[in-house]
């Protein structure tokens, strides 16, 4: 799980009509977002349930053990379980 940066419209719809509303046992619930790293200001959000699977691209530069840019989304995987998918850090 993860959050990207603004999805162009075109993307952002085609995600949405995929999602689904998350229960209260998501790991996140409670969890402020902001928009950028020095910002104090929370924005609004809504948590879904994490059963997709999207293709990203990051850079890999960090400040301090954080990442500097946030992550990009590619494209969503319908053709991917989450199941197939290793965890960030494992080999398969």
């Amino acid at each position: 799980m993860g959050k990207t940066g603004l999805l162009k419209p075109g993307p952002a719809g085609d995600l949405a009509s995929h999602l689904t509303d998350a229960g209260p046992e998501h790991p996140w619930t409670g969890i402020r977002f902001t928009s950028s790293w020095n910002s104090r200001t929370p924005l609004g959000s809504v948590l879904v349930g994490p059963v997709l699977v999207a293709e990203i691209s990051a850079d890999v530069a960090q400040d301090h053990g954080v990442w500097r840019q946030p992550l990009r989304y590619e494209r969503l995987r319908l053709d991917a379980a989450q199941v197939e998918v290793p965890r960030f850090g494992e080999r398969w």
